[in-house]
């Protein structure tokens, strides 16, 4: 007779395995900037609202625990930081976020702003999206795209 204890055991991770093969497979979200706002600051501090568009190509909602995420203008590290904001994306659908970022602007904008006579600038964003539910916690993305500076 064969005992019950190491049985049991087998078939709890036997059935723990096959859950983990079936988990969900998130695509990660497409996010871009939709605009940049400079809210004021001084010479060596200042204050900007980064308007952030959300596409959700997953057939699922995303809760939206947090965003991680670096972004860089014109391959200068502009801002980084984790949003605390949380929200949901709809299945196959689309939000808006806002986050205010506070950052020293000076030396980024003279390198940036020198050589660049257009007000349309180049960003890089990479980072990850925590989600409040599912297996799946995180989802890393890297975005790149270009926005007007008002």
């Amino acid at each position: 007779m064969i005992p019950m204890r190491p049985l049991l055991r087998l078939f709890a991770l036997t059935l723990l395995m096959s859950g983990c093969a079936f988990a969900p497979q998130l695509e990660a979200p497409q996010l871009s900037v939709a605009d940049v706002q400079i809210l004021g600051g001084d010479l060596f501090q200042q204050k900007l609202r980064v308007r952030l568009h959300v596409q959700n190509p997953n057939d699922r909602a995303l809760p939206v625990e947090s965003l991680t995420y670096t972004l860089e203008v014109e391959g200068q590290l502009l801002a980084s930081g984790e949003s605390a904001a949380s929200f949901t994306v709809p299945p196959l659908g689309e939000a808006e976020f806002d986050m205010n970022v506070t950052t020293n602007l000076a030396a980024t904008l003279f390198k940036v702003l020198a050589g660049n006579n257009s007000r349309e600038l180049a960003y890089h964003m990479k980072g990850k999206v925590m989600l409040s539910q599912g297996f799946l916690r995180s989802i890393p993305f890297e975005q790149k795209g270009s926005f007007k500076l008002d």
